[in-house]
């Protein structure tokens, strides 16, 4: 156990702490919390939560507050653990702060007691794929890598098992880097697209929380060169800034020379791996993996590189391959909340497809999605709360046809898949790739995925 992390537990020894969320991040907190012997409230809006977690923690003397007063009190609290989506800028969490409390985070508390290096991977799309790629290339080394955060497992409970010559590769979320006072060692920033505007207040906010990620460290941050947002990033950081491309030749950092991926260094570039060695299909799983190789540079053999880039099949919900009926290929592409992931996936494949998208509203525009639709979608079958907004952002696009590229509205989520199985011909792809968040239907990306991983096996 570092010391830090046993500071951290006397520290919380009789504090009245609040947990505000019964999140994954935070159930592991409450309960370390308690082992601690801190009097812990915990707090969530929703009054719906596994009955075994709440009556183990109410059993060992945590207040539990759930419905619309959950955020009632907060004044009379020393520490307050925020839900990584709530903002910091809550009536009930400024007033708090005015009265002594310390408002923080699992995920801020683990980067300042943590014991050994971290890499931080974050981005408006492709941040889960890289960090696994990261998390994979490093245990190939024979280093012990513990792989979390955002990716879904929290990591604050696991500092007693690290040691000094490990690492902890972290996928941050805006919301988890929104006015964070902590920065991983070494950090990737994938890309910046208008993502999450429903929370965030302006592009700039987003991007601003993005460069958290990085702000308090030394260290090297690897950048795309082809995203002009984390392009002005270099040129705030260039001595620290590391790019990579897949569209233009650097003299410094990773891009693409006859089909693979290659190291650039004073004018001279070092093939490290052939594009088509790489198991998991896209060009954006060729960048996924340039940022990777850049972020462990020194630390991975360029053999063990290439041995990942065969073995490594993916992450689940990621252009995930359910089952092909018929001649027909069903995708399970579930991660997809942002137009330009979307685009990322369609452009993976090599002829047009069906596809399914549609879901919560982030106030995010979809013009760029209706012009991509032109040029990799065949017939496009759209559902939930953004439907007709993604429907008339298609239709308003250079070159629209309704003969030639029919857009189905459908009622149900069921009704989509049914309708997608029932225009599908041999030889065609139906791809679930939605181009928003779930939470209009289904409570994330996963249970939407699985639900329609489930619906395409009853075909």
């Amino acid at each position: 156990m570092s010391i830090e992390f046993d500071a951290f537990l006397k520290y919380v020894n009789s504090k009245k702490c609040a947990v505000i969320g019964m999140g994954v991040s935070n159930i592991p907190l409450v309960d370390l919390l308690l082992s601690a012997g801190a009097r812990v409230s915990v707090r969530d809006r929703k009054e719906d939560h596994d009955e075994k977690v709440i009556s183990d923690f109410s059993s060992r003397g945590a207040e539990l507050i759930f419905g619309e007063s959950y955020l009632s009190g907060l004044s009379d609290m020393n520490i307050i653990f925020k839900t990584p989506g709530m903002r910091y800028d809550v009536p009930e969490l400024l007033d708090a702060e005015k009265n002594g409390a310390i408002v923080t985070t699992e995920m801020e508390v683990f980067l300042a007691v943590c014991p050994c290096k971290t890499i931080g991977i974050t981005g408006s799309d492709g941040k889960t794929t890289t960090t696994t790629i990261v998390g994979e290339l490093i245990k190939k080394s024979g280093r012990t890598c513990y792989v979390g955060g955002n990716i879904g497992t929290p990591l604050l409970a696991k500092c007693p098992e690290m040691n000094a010559d490990d690492f902890a590769v972290i996928e941050l979320s805006s919301f988890q880097l929104m006015n964070i006072k902590r920065s991983t060692d070494i950090s990737i920033i994938t890309n910046i697209t208008p993502n999450h505007l429903d929370v965030h207040k302006s592009m700039e906010e987003y991007t601003v929380a993005k460069k958290q990620i990085f702000a308090n460290s030394k260290d090297r941050v690897v950048l795309n060169a082809d995203n002009e947002s984390t392009s002005d990033i270099a040129k705030e950081i260039p001595e620290r800034a590391i790019m990579f491309s897949s569209r233009k030749k650097l003299s410094e950092g990773y891009c693409i020379e006859d089909g693979f991926i290659v190291r650039c260094s004073e004018g001279k570039s070092k093939k490290i791996l052939a594009i088509s060695d790489i198991k998991i299909p896209g060009m954006h799983n060729v960048e996924n993996y340039m940022a990777a190789i850049a972020v462990t540079e020194g630390l991975v053999s360029d053999e063990d590189i290439v041995s990942v880039a065969k073995e490594f099949g993916g992450v689940e919900h990621r252009m995930e391959l359910v089952r092909e009926i018929g001649g027909v290929k069903f995708y399970n592409d579930s991660i997809a909340s942002s137009p330009t992931r979307t685009i990322a996936g369609l452009r993976a494949f090599n002829k047009k497809v069906i596809l399914i998208a549609g879901g919560y509203d982030k106030n995010i525009p979809f013009d760029e999605l209706g012009n991509a639709t032109q040029k990799y979608v065949k017939t496009l079958i759209l559902v939930g709360a953004t439907a007709e907004k993604i429907r008339d952002a298609v239709i308003s696009a250079d070159g629209y046809n309704p003969e030639t590229q029919p857009i189905i509205m459908c009622k149900t989520f069921e009704e989509s898949v049914k309708v997608a199985a029932e225009v599908a011909e041999v030889g065609d792809i139906v791809t679930l790739s939605p181009a928003c968040a779930s939470f209009d239907l289904f409570k994330n990306f996963m249970v939407r995925g699985e639900k329609f991983k489930e619906l395409v096996m009853k075909l």
